[in-house]
């Protein structure tokens, strides 16, 4: 392991106690083996918003070494709430209240305008300004800091997470404060944008004028700001091989060190546990699909298998259109060749509803109508069982069940049963229409018809395990089903298919995610538990049939076959745990040392 060499270790991301994308996975997934390395000596730095910390947070009486700063920031406005993270490890944590300090947003603004062209007139303050004035103040939180009697002599490193942090970090270089940096990007504001404008990123990148570009695509402010930490930070990381690319064309600055997003496979239940929970979880959905498709038609429930993708609603940046096309080519084959197998796929993809449709609501009603009527009469059923065996009767229908049961029964099943097709979505949408991914279902023929070897569900909410439909959480529906697709074109890392390997379940990412190039160098890892699809520069068909080929392959694959590939994704996490990865995370701290101190 590598010695540490800095004193202190202070951690910034707007992601700290504050949940909005991947970032908050990495910080969270580490903190217990930052903890092992630098102790009571690591401290975290977010943004304090009542309604996150009211949960997560447990403020403590800040001790002497900070105590002073707080009580002098908080004369400029900036309040300072020091405590724990309620997160396994509970490491120390400093939330920063801005509201007092937000008088200073066009001074900031132009102070950065004239230090380093930093363009930020126009920008709108929820999304830009405001993680500015919040990294501002940590910054000022920082300087202090390094000021202080408590903490003379010391060596002290800053890890700044992507730009929303990085008000901190040119503070701190405008202000020549001696504390060594790092900046982390954990992918580029200009790459996200163009991909997720179809715009083909990688087969000319090096063509590509990023200034112009990102004034085209209105992320000039966030960009700037990226480029100028990139060039300004004494030590410069970024996540994954196919993120560098980006920003040595982007930001015109090559990373020093690749800081791979590593696991805690701690947080995840064993292999044998996750066996049993497969069983369990799979039965639910199930009987969520009983009741969702059953009204309409049958199938062999005991012939399905459940795929499924989920992230956020960026049609193609998370390859959303790339699995539609390769459902609708299984589909067709999957009839060719009159197959009794059905594949049935959700789109975990959250956005705006209305309500949930009520056609599902009444056939969830009938459905549990009929279950009760079954399970209220079962010890009946039962005696009539064990009667009609001892006595050496046959068993049939007629002698189980109670004419007046199968005569209610009949009426309630009747009732259940309807004509047409089950819907794509399972809720009423704003703009239904114009939604891109039922748009591309019915423009593939996904359209759940009684003939179709692939059915698909558009499931538009989070996964809260209360929500009157599947009722299971993320961890329990992914440990329900299958096969985790992922075919994303624009994934700096790639945190849902490590997720899907912890539980156990076997995954599909692409060689354009960071974690698919991490595995690609282990070549004997390679499409066992975690399918890697070559993307990276074909063309839009050649896509398409590598990912078709895939799922095809796996819906032929026998039960002992898909057992194996869940042992072998679950194995395969032991490659990108934390106890691995974090001596990137040292190297970094300690090359930073090296440049401030020396």
């Amino acid at each position: 392991m590598v010695k540490k060499r800095a004193d202190y270790l202070f951690e910034l991301s707007w992601e700290v106690c504050n949940k909005v994308g991947g970032i908050h996975t990495v910080i969270k997934s580490k903190t217990q083996e930052t903890i092992r390395i630098y102790q009571d000596k690591y401290f975290l730095l977010g943004p304090y918003f009542l309604d996150k910390a009211v949960t997560e947070f447990q403020e403590k009486i800040p001790p002497n070494g900070l105590h002073n700063v707080c009580k002098k920031l908080r004369k400029e406005g900036i309040l300072c709430h020091f405590g724990k993270w309620l997160i396994p490890g509970e490491p120390n944590i400093i939330l920063l209240d801005y509201q007092g300090f937000i008088h200073r947003n066009y001074d900031i603004k132009g102070e950065f305008w004239e230090s380093y062209g930093i363009d930020s007139l126009g920008t709108v303050f929820s999304d830009f300004d405001e993680p500015l004035l919040w990294g501002v103040a940590a910054g000022r939180f920082l300087e202090e800091i390094a000021k202080s009697r408590f903490f003379r002599d010391k060596k002290i490193v800053a890890h700044f997470h992507e730009w929303l942090a990085c008000g901190a970090l040119l503070h701190l270089k405008r202000k020549n404060v001696d504390i060594g940096t790092v900046f982390t990007t954990h992918g580029t504001m200009l790459g996200r944008a163009m991909a997720g404008n179809n715009v083909e990123l990688y087969n000319e990148i090096d063509k590509i004028d990023p200034e112009k570009e990102a004034y085209n695509f209105n992320v000039h402010p966030k960009h700037q700001v990226e480029r100028v930490s990139a060039h300004v930070c004494d030590v410069f990381t970024t996540v994954s091989e196919i993120t560098s690319m980006q920003v040595e064309n982007f930001l015109k600055k090559k990373p020093d060190l690749l800081l791979y997003n590593g696991f805690s496979i701690h947080d995840y239940p064993s292999f044998e546990q996750i066996s049993l929970d497969h069983i369990l979880y799979r039965e639910k959905i199930k009987r969520f699909l009983e009741y969702y498709f059953f009204p309409y038609y049958s199938f062999d429930l005991d012939n399905t298998l459940i795929y499924f993708t989920t992230g956020r609603y960026e049609f193609h940046n998370k390859g959303f259109d790339v699995f539609i096309e390769a459902l609708s080519r299984l589909n067709r084959e999957l009839k060719r060749k009159n197959s009794r197998k059905t594949i049935v796929a959700f789109f975990w993809v959250p956005r705006s509803t209305i309500r949930i449709k009520p056609e599902i609501t009444h056939n969830r009603a009938y459905f549990e109508d009929v279950k009760d009527s079954i399970e209220d009469s079962l010890d009946d059923i039962e005696r009539r069982i064990i009667r009609n065996l001892i006595s050496g009767k046959s068993i049939s229908t007629g002698n189980i069940f109670s004419d007046k049961l199968i005569f209610e029964t009949k009426k309630k099943v009747r009732r259940f049963l309807k004509e047409g097709t089950p819907p794509l979505c399972t809720h009423d949408l704003l703009d239904e229409d114009k939604d891109l991914i039922l748009s591309y279902f019915r423009r593939y023929g996904l359209l759940n018809r009684k003939e179709d070897r692939v059915k698909v569900i558009f499931y538009p909410i989070y996964l809260t395990g209360a929500d009157n439909l599947l009722d299971l959480n993320y961890n329990e529906a992914i440990l329900g089903s299958h096969l985790g697709v992922f075919p994303s074109y624009y994934e700096p890392w790639g945190y849902t298919p490590m997720e899907t390997a912890a539980l156990g379940v076997a995954s599909v990412t692409t060689d354009y995610s960071g974690f698919g190039r991490y595995l690609m160098q282990n070549k004997s890892r390679v499409n066992r538990g975690v399918f890697i699809i070559e993307m990276f520069n074909r063309s839009h068909e050649n896509k398409i049939d590598n990912l078709y080929k895939c799922l095809y392959e796996y819906s032929k694959l026998k039960v002992n076959q898909r057992v194996e590939n869940k042992m072998e994704a679950h194995n395969i996490i032991s490659l990108v745990e934390w106890n691995v990865l974090i001596k990137n995370y040292v190297m970094a701290h300690n090359a930073a040392v090296n440049k401030a101190y020396t």
